[in-house]
Order: structure tokens, then sequence, then C-alpha cells
């Protein structure tokens, strides 16, 4: 069984420059600075690789869960606002699910 980090890794090496696309880690959560706690990454429930299909510029956000897992309400929020966006969004489990998400990418909007 694969956890989320060796998925990312694949995927990340799989699709690096298939269909044009660039992908890159968006870590995000926050952590504690002195007596603050510091938010980083795209914003809450951002996906974990995003990146971008040339050549219409199509943003792509993937988020990466374990086989069995799921995204949650804040995740599933910032992939459907991507959609609604003209993205390209899923949660993905495995290589093949992410090479069957960013088909799209191939085609003009």
């Amino acid at each position: 069984m694969s956890t989320e980090a060796v998925i990312q890794t694949q995927i990340m090496d799989t699709l690096a420059g298939r269909f044009g696309l660039t992908l890159w880690r968006n870590n995000s959560g926050s952590a504690r600075k002195g007596k603050c706690w510091v938010r980083y990454g795209l914003a809450r429930g951002s996906a974990d690789l995003i990146g971008i299909a040339a050549p219409m510029g199509r943003f792509v956000a993937l988020e990466v869960k374990a086989p069995g897992e799921h995204a949650d309400p804040h995740q599933i929020a910032w992939l459907d606002n991507v959609r609604a966006s003209g993205g390209i969004a899923a949660v993905v489990h495995s290589v093949e699910e992410a090479l069957s998400a960013v088909q799209p990418a191939k085609r003009p909007l």
C-alpha cells in the first residue's frame, strides 16, 4: 500500500512533460512561530499538486489520497472552485487516476 507522498512522487515523475503539464507540490497547513500560528500554502483545502497545462494555460489541481482515503470538505470546496473557474481538478489515488484526470488539458476550452 502506497503512502500519499509516494503516490505524489509517482504522479509528478509520470506526468512530467506530458500534455505540456508542469506540476508543483503545494505544501499547506500551519506551524507555530513563537506565540503565533502561521498558515502556509495557497489556501485552506488547496490541492497537493498544482500546475499549468500548455498551450492553453489551464490550471490543474490534484488532491492526492492514499487508497481508501477521501478529501475533506475544505479540499472538495477548493477543487469545486477550480472546476467552476475552468480549471481541471480531481481527487486521485494513483498515477492512472491522475492521467485520466488531466486528459481534458489536451482539449481546448
